[in-house]
Parts: C-alpha cells; sequence; structure tokens
C-alpha cells in the first residue's frame, strides 16, 4: 500500500512540476518511431527498465534503459549504485561527454541532501540520461539488456541522439521505482 501511496503522491507531484502533463495510459507505440515534437516531460518506469517521453501529455515515445547496478530503491548516497527517485528536471546538454551525448538530471535535490547530511554521507551526483560510452565495440544501435551505469540512465547512441535533439534545459523528469 505504501509503494501505490508513494507512487501516487509522485504522479501529483509530477503535475505540479510539468506544465500540461495530463499523462493518460499510454497506447502501444512501435519503437523506431521517430520523435516530431518537442518532449516537455519525461517518466522512468524503473522496475520496468522504460523511459516515457511526453509533449503536452501526449505519449510520443518509449525507450528501454539501463540503470545503475543496484536499480532497486532510490539513490541516498554516493557510490550506493542506485538510480535516483523522484522529481528533477533536466539542468544540462553535453553532446562531449564521455558516454556519447547526455542530458543532465537534477539530483540530488534539497530531500536529497537532507536525507545523506542525517547519515554523515555524501549524496554523489552527476545523474545523466545518456548514451553508450565512448569507445564501445558493440553496434550503437543495440539496445543494452543489462544494469552497467553508475546510477545513471542509459540509452543506445541512436535513441540519445534522438532525445537529445528534442529535449530542453528544464524539461521535468519523474523517475519511479
Amino acid at each position: 500500500m505504501r509503494n501505490w501511496f508513494s507512487a501516487y503522491i509522485l504522479c501529483g507531484l509530477l503535475l505540479l512540476c510539468c506544465k500540461d502533463s495530463s499523462h493518460a495510459t499510454p497506447k502501444a507505440i512501435k519503437p523506431k518511431t521517430a520523435l516530431n515534437n518537442n518532449v516537455d516531460s519525461i517518466v522512468i518506469l524503473k522496475n520496468a527498465r522504460q523511459m516515457q517521453v511526453y509533449h503536452k501529455g501526449r505519449l510520443l515515445k518509449m525507450y528501454h534503459v539501463s540503470l545503475g547496478p543496484e536499480p532497486v530503491g532510490a539513490k541516498h548516497f554516493q557510490n550506493d549504485g542506485k538510480t535516483p527517485e523522484g522529481i528533477y528536471h533536466i539542468d544540462g546538454k553535453n553532446p562531449y561527454s564521455h558516454y556519447h551525448k547526455a542530458l543532465g538530471v537534477s539530483y540530488p535535490s534539497e530531500e536529497d541532501r537532507k536525507y545523506a547530511r542525517k547519515f554523515g554521507r555524501p549524496t554523489g551526483g552527476d545523474i545523466k540520461i545518456h548514451g553508450l560510452p565512448n569507445g564501445y565495440k558493440g553496434d550503437p544501435d543495440d539496445e543494452i539488456n543489462d544494469d552497467w551505469t553508475l546510477g545513471c540512465i542509459a540509452l543506445n547512441n541512436v535513441e540519445i541522439d534522438e532525445l537529445y535533439e528534442h529535449v530542453t534545459v528544464g524539461v521535468c523528469v519523474n523517475i519511479l521505482p
């Protein structure tokens, strides 16, 4: 019951965070369709390893994502291998990342910092939505099925290229369990 209630609260906060974000239940979408609108909100469902991107409440596309090696639970501390949970925003874009291209995620929030301070530990940071490592020897179009990041959200290079083109700084990112 607590997880359901927490998800309900997070979705309510997402509505406050993101302009016009009345996200309906997604219908099946062809995975290779191109984005044709700018993205105004991003929802990441960690359990499903899925990223959903929206424009004015309409689902534009879904992507398969890879997470940190400890995907269950919210990131609380530096080097815990977890991907954050909560409402953040895109706080930067880096076309010269060590991981092809990267979109910065505004982790840690003030709540994240308070939690870590309570335990006398650092929060870590530098959470990104990014592509594959530069120098990756496999097919850059491959869908990566393992959780291999240090807590970031990873797409293949073709997908991050597409997303990068359609996302601006300030876009809301809701990361759910």
